[in-house]
């Protein structure tokens, strides 16, 4: 299956989505219930994130052609992820998941001794 074209906000509002749904339902892993957001619940908490410098009608149109992608469906004015949408998802965050890896090694790696550094005056 071919990757869909998203814009970088549309990726990071299906992952801001999805570790949302992650932390909302964190709590309720062992029990046979899972919570959903509606769309304007959604928008909000990106408003209020402060991540996001799109105002309330541009958040609102990315969601819609998220959804013209078949990333996201709505039920009852729920937010959901497809399946499509969920394999998306992952995709991104393996593709963060890099960069966190990149990042923490800088911090835990031991450097080798004869490594040239330089000083910018």
């Amino acid at each position: 299956m071919p990757r869909l074209k998203l814009t970088v906000t549309q990726k990071q509002m299906l992952y801001a989505l999805g570790k949302f749904y992650e932390a909302l339902n964190q709590p309720l892993v062992e029990k046979p219930l899972k919570l959903q957001t509606s769309k304007k619940t959604f928008i909000d908490l990106l408003l209020h994130s402060g991540i996001f410098s799109k105002k309330e009608r541009a958040i609102y149109q990315n969601l819609e052609t998220l959804e013209k992608k078949n990333c996201l469906a709505y039920e009852n004015h729920l937010i959901k992820f497809t399946e499509k949408g969920l394999l998306e998802l992952e995709k991104i965050e393996k593709e963060v998941k890099k960069f966190l890896t990149l990042k923490t090694s800088f911090h835990e790696e031991k450097f080798p001794k004869n490594l040239q550094t330089v000083i910018n005056t």
